[in-house]
């Protein structure tokens, strides 16, 4: 497996951005969002999904440049039109609104509609770390989820990132699918030519499966934990689209560009959610700090189920990852370098 820099990949990734038409000051934090997942470990939604934002905008489904517009607005509130643009771009723009919603009320919440997919949930909510906040980030997705207790898709993944800053320690990132995987899982599978774990997915039946093609044979993916996982996905579907006037459901658009959005939409595009929170609106800043180390630290040294394995903080496993890739490099599959490469062969650049 052939490696390349964080450098290198950011660099071709805002490079295949401009050349179609994204400006570049957008071009350099969408790019540097979708390799953030490289560097994280997170392959699924790094630059192997550069070749589907790609075809989006060969379909004429998503501007690369995009006007945002604020149609409604409070103190602490705000619904953002993304006129279309890729959530890359269009969710670090509205965690901005939000964090300067915080520094100013203390806690700021902007809802999207009209976007597109947006990466790592991570990527955006951890920008309200850089001010000792706390932030959230949620959105929508293509529906391949099956509600418990049903076999038809209508939930994406629905992820959610919540990040909280710690003092000496670092800080906890959760960054979870709703879904009991996310449908990148599914592709490294396919490319690994590996089975899946029990109670991933199930057919278009109903039934059980372990087959990392299964969605294209029409089945679906399980919720995290059944009617618990359910409810955290259709709670995301609600505040990222139904709250701004994005889909939701079954009519939220296909990630793939050679599948047409259903007629008849409810609303505009796919839509997100995300909030930053000042801590010292709750309590002393430097008190919270450092009850969030003695946190981290109590439960880092609780009893091991095996000596040779640490009980870890949600954010380490990234964390490590992105330390070792830097150092390193992050590797390709074959499939990914080889969409790059016809990416730079297209448009005229070294990869």
């Amino acid at each position: 497996m052939k490696k390349y820099s964080h450098a290198q990949l950011r660099s071709f990734t805002e490079q295949v951005f401009v050349k179609l038409g994204m400006p570049a000051n957008q071009a350099e934090i969408a790019s540097s969002v979708l390799t953030e997942a490289d560097l994280r470990g997170i392959d699924s939604h790094g630059v192997a999904r550069l070749s589907g934002y790609v075809r989006l905008r060969d379909a004429n489904r998503a501007n690369f440049a995009p006007s945002l517009k604020i149609l409604h607005e409070t103190p602490s509130t705000a619904s953002l039109d993304a006129d279309l643009g890729l959530g890359l771009f269009t969710a670090q723009e509205a965690m901005k609104l939000a964090m300067e919603k915080a520094r100013n009320v203390g806690t700021g919440w902007v809802a999207v509609q009209n976007s597109n997919h947006f990466g790592i949930a991570a990527a955006h909510a951890m920008m309200a770390l850089e001010e000792d906040m706390i932030g959230f980030a949620m959105t929508n997705a293509s529906p391949l989820v099956a509600p418990s207790g049903s076999k038809e898709r209508m939930l994406g993944t629905n992820p959610i990132c919540v990040a909280i800053p710690a003092g000496k320690e670092k800080p906890f990132v959760l960054d979870m699918a709703t879904s009991a995987a996310a449908n990148g899982k599914l592709e490294i599978a396919q490319r690994l030519g590996k089975s899946l774990p029990d109670n991933w997915v199930q057919t278009r039946e109903g039934g059980s499966s372990n087959d990392a093609f299964e969605l294209k044979n029409g089945g679906s993916l399980l919720p995290l934990g059944g009617h618990k996982g359910y409810g955290l996905a259709a709670m995301v579907d609600i505040l990222s689209a139904v709250l701004p006037g994005a889909n939701y459901g079954p009519w939220v658009p296909p990630f793939v560009a050679f599948l047409n959005p259903l007629e008849n939409l409810p609303g505009k595009g796919i839509g997100h959610f995300v909030g930053a929170m000042r801590v010292d609106a709750f309590r002393p800043k430097e008190e919270f700090l450092a009850h969030m180390d003695n946190w981290i630290q109590r439960f880092k040294a609780s009893e091991r189920l095996n000596p040779e394995e640490p009980v870890l903080i949600p954010g380490e496993p990234e964390l490590a990852a992105k330390q070792e890739r830097l150092a390193t490099g992050i590797g390709l599959n074959a499939e990914v370098e080889n969409d790059l490469l016809a990416l730079a062969a297209r448009f005229e650049l070294s990869l």
